[in-house]
């Protein structure tokens, strides 16, 4: 397909149009090291102009009733719903090497959330309070901030961005995205859904960091979502606390699995796969820290290999499960990652190396390390990437320490049959989500987000929605009257020395 539409596009006003700024990004194909596209770089006064916009169509949707604003979103889920999402997929799976399948399923799980928050929105706006003084109408009400700022990344662009975006949307905001430059050209394509809302409401502007600091710091942007790794999230952090902006920071992890003596090794050996290597591992809530109980260690290890060497490595758009990673750098950490863990005594039990006959492309095999300790670089920081380290424990407790010793905190998961294991995981790990037999899940009506120095604050859920939103305490009386306690005060508020 031709990416020519949304190449130096951006898109604002409900129409796409050429970038003002002459700053230009050539983007490649992460598989063939082709041209995809180039890309805009949005300047600071395109910027600005963009933000004025959208305050001036917030100003009316903050004015527009809740049943209302749910039409019109359960319209874009409509306009989601009925597209194939086939342009979309294959855009996205040249831009950042995501296979075709997995890409249509990203966006299969937009829709919903548009549905859901829209409902949410209309459930509850306010809380009445009882009143502390007769005749007084006491209550709370929630009230949109302006314009929210979205800074999205790669792995699940689309998916991702909605799940910010329909909340901002359902409470009243107008929001402006700043796409990852990977993935840029399939939000912008994207974008078409948006436009049955009033314009100047939703905008995308592509760019960089400069891009997204100038979103930051505008005076006319009110809140920040943020996706993406840790230290660009302390940066944004401290750029929204120097302006009082509020923000939600989803800065990634370093997730811990379990496996316990007690788990069928063919399911738990599975689970393993997808939660290590799913989209070659360029997930937040990947496991890259596998603690296996000492008594199945062996037979789990030899069943994760097993179905890891059976996993096919390719082009996005063939047939393949696991895609190149989106960027030379990308690849290139995780070679070093492995290798130092090799030199600190790992023992390479399947992948380790670019795949034979994939020269050409950031693509590395699914890679499994065996005989791992803690102290290895791949426990301190996300690797991003399809390798899965792991740790033979002598028991759960022993499991926990090591699953906790991490400074990250976004999810952790268990496979066990004991229901006493699974609610000790529970409540011991230091996460802020845990997956019992079952990881990688997530549910629009439950928050996302993690602890620690993975994140601020949470998506998805009421708690998702109340982000975009700020509560107002409002005391209203019927009828005027003087109050006992006005001024001027009687005797005995004054000391009793200045009595009369």
């Amino acid at each position: 397909m031709t990416f020519d539409p949304f190449a130096g596009q951006i898109f604002t006003g409900n129409a796409w149009r050429p970038a003002s700024s002459p700053g230009r990004q050539e983007r490649l194909d992460p598989a063939t090291l082709e041209p995809v596209g180039r890309i805009a770089l949005v300047g600071r006064a395109e910027v600005e102009a963009v933000v004025a916009g959208a305050n001036a169509a917030q100003r009316d949707w903050a004015r527009t009733d809740a049943k209302t604003r749910a039409q019109l979103l359960h319209q874009v889920a409509r306009s989601i719903a009925d597209d194939d999402h086939h342009d979309v997929a294959e855009l996205m799976s040249r831009e950042m090497g995501k296979p075709w399948g997995e890409a249509l399923g990203e966006i299969a799980n937009v829709a919903p959330i548009f549905r859901y928050m829209a409902e949410m929105a209309r459930d509850e706006a306010g809380k009445v309070a009882g009143t502390t003084q007769a005749g007084s109408f006491q209550y709370a009400r929630y009230e949109p901030y302006g314009v929210s700022v979205h800074i999205m990344p790669f792995n699940f662009p689309i998916l991702l961005m909605c799940w910010t975006l329909a909340a901002s949307l359902a409470a009243g905001n107008a929001a402006i995205v700043k796409p990852a430059e990977p993935t840029t050209l399939s939000t912008l394509a994207f974008m078409k859904h948006f436009s049955c809302l009033p314009p100047g409401l939703v905008s995308c502007l592509p760019g960089g960091g400069a891009t997204g600091q100038a979103l930051i710091e505008s005076e006319g942007t009110h809140l920040v979502a943020f996706t993406g790794g840790v230290e660009t999230g302390r940066k944004v952090n401290m750029a929204c606390a120097e302006r009082f902006k509020p923000c939600l920071i989803e800065a990634g992890g370093n997730d811990a699995m379990i496996v316990m003596d007690s788990a069928p090794i063919e399911v738990a050996a599975a689970g393993a796969v997808c939660a290590a290597f799913h989209l070659s591992g360029q997930v937040c809530t990947s496991a890259e820290r596998l603690f296996v109980h000492e008594r199945v260690h062996d037979a789990f290890l030899e069943e994760f290999a097993r179905r890891t060497r059976a996993l096919r490595i390719g082009n996005g758009l063939e047939r393949t499960e696991i895609g190149p990673l989106v960027s030379q750098a990308a690849r290139d950490k995780i070679a070093a990652l492995v290798e130092d863990a090799v030199r600190q005594g790992a023992r390479v039990v399947t992948g380790g190396r670019v795949p034979p006959g994939h020269n050409t492309g950031w693509f590395y095999e699914p890679t499994i390390l065996a005989d791992c300790r803690p102290e290895m670089a791949l426990f301190q920081g996300e690797s991003f990437g399809p390798v899965a380290a792991v740790v033979k424990v002598r028991d759960l407790e022993e499991a926990l320490a090591l699953a906790n010793a991490s400074r990250y905190g976004l999810g952790g998961s268990i496979f066990t049959t004991r229901m006493d294991e699974a609610q000790r995981a529970v409540e011991a790990l230091e996460c802020g989500m845990v997956w019992v037999n079952n990881p990688l899940i997530d549910n629009d009506a439950l928050p996302f987000g993690g602890w620690k120095h993975s994140g601020i604050g949470r998506e998805l859920g009421r708690q998702g929605l109340e982000f975009f939103r700020r509560p107002k305490m409002v005391i209203q009386d019927a009828v005027p009257a003087i109050q006992g306690w006005w001024y001027p005060y009687g005797e005995a508020m004054f000391h009793p020395k200045a009595r009369r």
